[in-house]
């Protein structure tokens, strides 16, 4: 059975030596979250996941939930440990505070979100959603619907779904069929079925709140005569209590690759009564409010179980017997070595922990953005700070998601035939990463928008937010004798590739846009490495300052030099690759006839 132990260390030192988040304590809800308290939310966040989530992954895999005449019931331990966490307030820690949130910093509840999804994936995905529609309605609802709605909702008493997938149209919601009727009391009648809900039926609370995209009829055609509902499973009372069930059943549940502890389900809308958040065939407005916080969710799903693929590898490396060191013995008292000792596994060791330590930095420090964006006094910021999260969420979904999947990989590899074994338990990770790169947008199509949509927009406005903070660090610490050759030299050149990438897609997109969809998930990855180098540049320039000031903990800060520079011999170069295939162009790629296939 693998292990999980929460990465507390690499939590403080990416908040307090790199982020030094001290220093927004001016900010609201920043000064509830002294030190002290972040700690003790940390520490008793580890213990969650680590005595109650963790024990029901390999529980909730094996079991997977059960339908049974359109009711759901989740594998065993699910419900207690949903209510341990209902009742902790776990959902409440960075909602508002008028609906009975503690209002802390988004930064802290992302930690909390990636020891969840690192200890128990499935079980995560059940309050993560109903985070989402937290936020959809946050943004996009009248006072009536959040008074209704979102007490329920931070409490965990209600949890929520987004329900925009049909038979018929994933990635294409212009096709969508689902339609809401509208009625005489300012209700809709909601009709249609929806797909791919991801616990959409459940027994581990009393209500589903479901957000629901439909088309009014008589609205435009396609993607604009979207709308966004309101769907509850029991309608509500004007006292705010339960009433009567509404007109949405389950049809069925998915039997899926992994995530079988969550019930993916289908859902049959027969004239349920809806309420419209927002503005009529705006829909889509409304519903990218949760489905941006969802991808970024997504992301960090990929970090979570990269994460404890990675604990369990180095665990079974430091232990497996096999074969004799290339450069000698290393064990004498033992029949065989530690595979540890070999280079292939290292270089499997040291991908997955340059990639879980670099991206968990990058992920708190968009963190921190999405915080500037919502709480910064000075509205300059604000806007700066959402141009930098707008542009990295695509890159943060796909490229986190993307290599959480090989890093789960590369960690069954080092377990050679028993990670092929389900009792080890690197094959559900395996399983379970790889729906991350599917579900909340494709990654190919995280890909376009960030080509398509994030680069031109505001005249590359939201591009110079990522570029001018990269170029000056480079200008300030290319000459610093202790980073400058080793961590800041690599990192210029792959930043100038990345530059000369990104004019080349300008520049030959605009003539022929499949150059630039041919480009666009290379583009991705060659962006991430960037960011990813950068990230690992200041991380470095902070451990190092930390070894001269006499730290107590020299190991850690010579391990994350070591890490670093792994980091940018063994993992940044592969931006020059990256560069010559999207500039090789599409020719290749789309020559053959669609029937030479």
């Amino acid at each position: 059975m693998p292990t999980y132990e929460a990465p507390l260390k690499d939590y403080r030192f990416v908040l307090n030596d790199l982020i030094q988040i001290d220093r927004y304590a001016n900010l609201p809800g920043f000064a509830d979250a002294p030190r002290e308290t972040v700690d003790a939310i940390l520490e008793e966040g580890a213990r969650l996941v680590q005595e109650v989530l963790a024990p029901l992954n390999q529980v909730g895999d094996r079991e997977g939930c059960h339908f049974d005449q359109g009711r759901v019931t989740t594998p065993t331990g699910f419900k207690a440990a949903y209510d341990t966490y209902r009742e902790a307030g776990w959902g409440a820690l960075t909602a508002d505070p008028a609906y009975g949130g503690q209002g802390l910093p988004h930064v802290i509840g992302m930690m909390v979100s990636e020891m969840m999804c690192s200890a128990n994936m499935a079980f995560a995905m059940y309050p993560g959603l109903s985070h989402g529609a937290y936020a959809a309605i946050h943004a996009h609802g009248t006072d009536e619907q959040k008074q209704m709605y979102l007490p329920k909702l931070v409490s965990g008493v209600w949890t929520g779904t987004m329900n925009l997938t049909e038979p018929q149209c994933g990635t294409d919601l212009g096709l969508m069929r689902t339609k809401a009727e509208p009625q005489g009391d300012g209700s809709y009648r909601i009709t249609g079925t929806k797909i791919f809900i991801s616990a959409g039926e459940h027994d581990l609370a009393e209500n589903i709140v479901h957000l629901v995209l439909a088309k009014i009829p008589g609205g435009p055609a396609g993607i604009k005569g979207v709308s966004l509902f309101i769907v509850p499973k029991f309608l509500i009372n004007p006292d705010g209590s339960l009433g009567a069930r509404n007109g949405v059943a389950c049809g069925s549940i998915e039997h899926k690759m992994g995530i079988h502890g969550n019930s993916t389900c289908v859902l049959n809308y027969d004239g349920a009564t809806g309420y419209l958040v927002g503005e009529a065939h705006k829909g889509m407005r409304a519903m990218f409010t949760m489905m941006n916080e969802a991808r970024l969710g997504v992301g960090v799903q990929g970090l979570g179980v990269a994460e404890v693929a990675y604990q369990n590898a180095a665990i079974y490396a430091r232990d497996r017997l096999q074969m004799r060191s290339l450069s000698g013995v290393k064990a004498p008292d033992k029949p065989a070595d530690p595979i540890i000792v070999h280079p292939d596994i290292r270089r499997m060791l040291m991908t997955m922990r340059a990639f879980t330590e670099g991206a968990r930095a990058l992920a708190l420090q968009t963190g921190l953005l999405i915080d500037f964006s919502l709480r910064h006094p000075d509205a300059q910021a604000r806007r700066d700070a959402d141009d930098l999260v707008a542009l990295l969420t695509p890159m943060l979904k796909a490229y986190l998601t993307d290599s959480g999947f090989e890093t789960t990989n590369l960690a069954l590899q080092c377990y050679g035939g028993h990670g092929y074994i389900q009792e080890w338990g690197m094959e559900q990770f395996v399983r379970d990463a790889r729906i991350t790169q599917i579900y909340e947008g494709t990654n190919g199509i995280q890909a376009l928008d960030l080509v398509g949509r994030k680069l031109p927009m505001h005249m590359g406005r939201l591009l110079r937010q990522f570029c001018h903070p990269l170029d000056r660090f480079i200008r300030e610490n290319s000459a610093d004798p202790a980073i400058g050759k080793t961590y800041v030299l690599p990192l210029a050149r792959a930043f100038a590739r990345f530059q000369q990438a990104t004019a080349w897609i300008a520049e030959r997109g605009l003539a022929r846009p499949d150059e630039a969809g041919a480009a666009a998930s290379d583009y991705l990855k060659l962006f991430a490495l960037v960011a990813l180098g950068h990230v690992w540049a200041q991380m470095a320039k902070v451990a190092g300052e930390k070894l001269a000031q006499g730290a107590d903990d020299r190991a850690f800060y010579e391990a994350k030099l070591v890490t670093a520079r792994f980091f940018m011999e063994r993992m940044l170069p592969d931006t020059a690759a990256l560069q010559a295939k999207i500039q090789a162009g599409a020719e290749s790629m789309m020559a053959l006839p669609a029937d030479a296939f």
